[in-house]
């Protein structure tokens, strides 16, 4: 893919460094290659160079390390003009002033409210909610059947699902669902060109602005008007604030519970042993959940934390001004951490709660929570309707979106049986 992204060029890739694959085309294979580049391995993301951390030990070490922050001005690359808004993931990074792009005082500021509005008191009271929508994509499901039987889960139901979900919490109406997830699609997807993403994100700044003004004139009982009437230390948040928190939070809130969904699925079904056991009840939903986010994680690769200081990780140093990223996927399948077979799916392991799928410390996703309570009632309603679900074609041929952070598929073909 020819797609020129930087001022100038950065620093050569060297040897054994792990060009991560825009079009994933071999997850499987880079996840392996990333493992065995070391605790630390050097990656090319699009021609930028950075490390990337492949242990669950030492993640978790560096996760709550106050010397990597998310302050894209601490890059070297950036601040020489090496690395441009032409680059297409930079929307990643540097995307407005939100709890995802700050640290200290500053973060615990913008994302207390968003914390408190995600309660396990307030999941539970947008269970019915969930359950219901949940038994209407059932229906659709069954509906959309083509002649020969063959449906999309994905495009059904594993998609819309948590975009009505995240839709209800923010208080965004259905009639602009489709085109949020028409946005994020664009956005993720490298197949994009960047002046077309650079416009996206500026629609969707349009869209949330719009949003905010209204429910500050007129408030409802929804995130997007808790966030307006927050006030941390008596400073509200900036207008700029909520948007860049909303926009985040609508992409990760129904970006991951796609992929948990569907790669839960995808595993049951090229696992029989393991659907036997749960529709047997010989182990629970949350197993499968878990076991899923620590095998099959929905997040690849998070872009990016910025050194401060030198920071010595066994054999190597991260140097001050570079930038780091953390590959759930390769973290999940340490066998330092999970044993020799971390590359089984297998829901009675022992350790498959202790994964750090959805982050370790100060950032840790505030909507883990949310996905686990969608996939608790998703998973074990689309068995019990459809308990001969199968897939439509051979596992080898379903394939990857070409998204270098999320573990999406294109499609997921099925007969409801």
């Amino acid at each position: 893919m020819n797609c020129p992204h930087t001022a100038a060029a950065p620093a050569d890739r060297g040897a054994g460094t792990v060009v991560i694959d825009p079009m994933v085309q071999d997850l499987d294979g880079e996840t392996a290659r990333l493992r065995d580049a070391g605790v630390l391995a050097r990656i090319d993301l699009l021609g930028v160079p950075a490390w990337t951390v492949t242990r669950h030990a030492e993640a978790r070490q560096l996760l709550l390390d106050p010397r990597l922050v998310k302050d894209i001005d601490a890059w070297d690359l950036w601040r020489s003009g090496a690395v441009t808004h032409a680059w297409p993931l930079i929307g990643m990074i540097d995307a407005g002033r939100s709890m995802f792009t700050v640290d200290g005082a500053e973060h615990r500021r913008l994302r207390t409210k968003t914390s408190q509005a995600l309660t396990p008191r307030r999941l539970e009271a947008i269970r019915p909610e969930i359950e219901k929508f949940t038994q209407e994509l059932l229906d659709a499901l069954e509906a959309a059947q083509g002649d020969d039987g063959v449906v999309d889960l994905k495009a059904v139901f594993a998609q819309p699902l948590p975009m009505r979900v995240v839709g209800l919490l923010m208080g965004v109406d259905e009639s602009q669902h489709a085109m949020l997830t028409r946005q994020y699609k664009a956005f993720f997807s490298m197949l994009t060109p960047q002046d077309e993403r650079l416009a996206l994100l500026a629609e969707l700044d349009v869209f949330y602005t719009d949003l905010v003004r209204e429910k500050t004139a007129r408030p409802t009982d929804d995130l997007t008007s808790a966030l307006i009437l927050a006030e941390e230390g008596g400073e509200p948040l900036t207008e700029e604030e909520v948007v860049g928190n909303l926009k985040a939070m609508v992409a990760a809130g129904h970006e991951t519970t796609i992929g948990l969904v569907l790669n839960a699925v995808r595993a049951l079904l090229s696992h029989p042993d393991q659907l036997r056991k749960v529709l047997a009840g010989e182990a629970g939903w949350d197993a499968v959940i878990e076991e899923t986010l620590r095998w099959d994680t929905p997040t690849t690769h998070l872009l990016m934390r910025f050194a401060t200081e030198d920071i010595t990780v066994g054999d190597e140093v991260i140097r001050k001004g570079e930038g780091l990223v953390v590959s759930y996927r390769a973290i999940g399948r340490d066998i330092e951490q999970h044993g020799a077979d971390a590359d089984a799916f297998d829901i009675t392991r022992p350790t498959r709660n202790r994964h750090m799928t959805f982050g370790h410390g100060p950032h840790i996703c505030p909507g883990a929570a949310l996905s686990r309570v969608e996939a608790g009632i998703a998973l074990p309603a689309l068995f019990t309707r459809f308990p001969g679900l199968r897939l439509a074609v051979p596992d080898e041929e379903i394939t990857k979106l070409p998204v270098m952070t999320q573990n999406d598929m294109t499609a997921f073909p099925v007969l409801l049986g």
